[in-house]
C-alpha cells in the first residue's frame, strides 16, 4: 500500500466510524450546514437534499451497513412528496435525484428508483430555454420577481442526470439538452483565464446575454472558488459522458486557474479575487468538489498529464483530512471544517457543509477505486 492509499484508507475508516455515530441523530433528515456543531436539518425540497443520502450510499457500497441503506432509502422516498406538491423545483433536481434515485438504481437495480430518476430528468429537461440554450436556474423567490433568464455555473453538475436518462431510455433528447447547455457554458461562463462567472442573465425571449451577476462570489468580475470547482468537475463529467474534447480543455483551463490560485495548504479561499479588507475565509467545500473533478480529469488525459491532476486532487484531499477534519470531535457532526456557503448574504460562513463532506467522501472513494460514479 502506497503512502497516499494508506492515509486515504485511514480517512475512510474514520469517516465510517463518525457517520455511524452522527447518523443516529441525523437519521433520514436533510442536513445542510453545521450550526454550533450540529447539522441543521432543512426541508426535503432544499437543494442539498441529495448529499446526505449520497454520502450514505457511498459508505453502504463498501460496508453493506443495512442501517445506512435504510436511511438513504427513506430520504429518497420523502422526495416523492417534493415532486408532487412543491412549486419551486429548480435546476438542482440533478443534485437531488442523482445522489438518491440514480445512486440506488446503479447500486441495487431498483425499478422504483429508475422511475423516480426518469421523472426527475423530465422535470429538469422541461427547464430548458430553447432560445438561449440554457437550463433555467431558479423560479421566482418572491412575488413579482422575474428570473426566467438566469443560468448558473452550478447547473453543470445537474447535467449527468440527463445523460443517465438518455443512456437508460435510449432517447437522445435528454443528452441533447445537456450538450446544448454545456456548449452555452463554454461560450458565456468560462473566461479565457479559466476563472468562471457564477450567474449569467439572458433575455428569456431572445436568448441574448444581458449581464453577469456576481452571485455567491464577491463581485461579477471576481472568481468564486466553488464556481470554479463546479466548472472543473462539471466539464470533466460532460467530457466523460460525450467524449467531446472541448469540454476536456475547458475543465483543464478551469483546473489550472484553480490550482494556480491555491494557498499554501491547497484549500481555497471562498473567492480568488478579493480586495483588501475582505476576510479571505476558506471554502473547504470548493476544495473537495474540485478534488473530485481533478481525479476524474486524471483518468481522461494522457499518461504524461495524468499525474499532475491526480497528485493535485490527492494533495487537496490530504490537506482537508489532516488540517480540516473533525474526526474525533464529539461536539461537531461535520466531517470537514471551514466551509463558506454564501458570503455576500452572510450565510453559513466558516462551518462544515454537507456538500463539502459529500465530495470529500466521494474523493476518498475515487482514490481507493471503490466503484463507478453516481454522476
Amino acid at each position: 500500500m502506497n503512502r497516499q492509499s494508506g492515509w486515504a484508507q485511514e480517512a475512510w475508516q474514520k469517516t465510517v466510524t463518525k457517520v455511524a455515530r452522527t447518523s443516529k441523530r441525523i437519521g433520514d433528515g436533510f442536513p445542510h450546514a453545521s450550526v454550533q456543531g450540529e447539522y441543521k436539518l432543512e426541508p426535503a425540497y432544499w437543494w442539498t437534499a441529495g448529499f446526505w443520502p449520497g454520502l450514505l450510499w457511498l459508505l453502504y457500497r463498501e460496508t453493506q451497513d443495512e442501517q445506512l441503506k435504510l436511511l438513504a432509502e427513506s430520504c429518497e422516498q420523502q422526495l416523492d412528496q417534493v415532486i408532487a406538491d412543491y412549486y419551486r423545483l429548480d435546476h438542482d433536481i440533478g443534485f437531488m435525484w442523482t445522489l438518491t434515485s440514480v445512486a440506488r438504481y446503479k447500486l441495487l437495480g431498483a425499478e422504483d428508483s429508475k422511475r423516480r430518476g426518469l421523472l426527475a430528468a423530465n422535470l429538469l429537461a422541461a427547464r430548458f430555454n430553447v432560445q438561449g440554450n440554457f437550463i433555467r436556474a431558479w423560479n421566482p423567490w418572491r412575488e413579482g420577481e422575474d428570473n426566467a433568464g438566469w443560468a448558473i455555473i452550478d447547473c453543470m453538475m445537474n447535467l449527468p442526470l440527463l445523460h443517465w436518462a438518455s443512456g437508460t431510455t435510449g432517447d437522445p433528447r435528454y443528452k441533447q439538452i445537456a450538450v446544448r447547455h454545456a456548449d452555452m457554458v463554454l461560450e458565456h461562463f468560462i473566461r479565457p483565464d479559466g476563472s468562471v462567472n457564477h450567474i449569467v442573465i439572458f433575455d428569456p425571449h431572445t436568448g441574448e446575454q444581458l449581464e453577469v451577476n456576481g452571485g455567491q462570489g464577491f463581485a461579477p468580475e471576481s472568481a468564486w472558488s466553488r464556481g470554479t470547482a463546479w466548472a472543473i468537475y462539471g466539464m470533466a463529467l460532460s467530457h466523460h459522458h460525450t467524449g467531446d474534447e472541448r469540454y476536456l480543455q475547458a475543465a483543464k483551463r478551469a483546473a489550472h486557474f484553480f490550482l494556480a490560485n491555491l494557498p499554501e495548504d491547497s484549500v481555497p479561499h471562498w473567492d480568488f479575487r478579493l480586495p483588501e479588507g475582505i476576510t479571505a475565509y476558506r471554502d473547504s467545500s470548493a476544495g473537495s468538489c474540485a478534488a473530485c473533478g481533478l481525479l476524474l480529469l486524471a483518468d481522461q488525459v494522457s499518461e504524461q498529464e495524468s499525474a499532475l491532476y491526480r497528485q493535485a486532487g490527492e494533495r487537496i484531499l490530504h490537506s482537508l483530512y489532516v488540517n480540516y477534519g473533525a474526526w474525533d470531535s464529539e461536539t461537531e457532526e461535520g466531517l470537514i471544517l471551514h466551509g463558506t456557503s454564501h458570503y455576500p448574504e452572510g450565510k453559513n460562513i466558516d462551518v462544515p457543509l454537507i456538500y463539502g463532506d459529500y465530495y470529500f467522501v466521494e474523493g476518498l472513494s475515487r482514490l481507493l477505486r471503490h466503484g463507478e460514479l453516481f454522476w
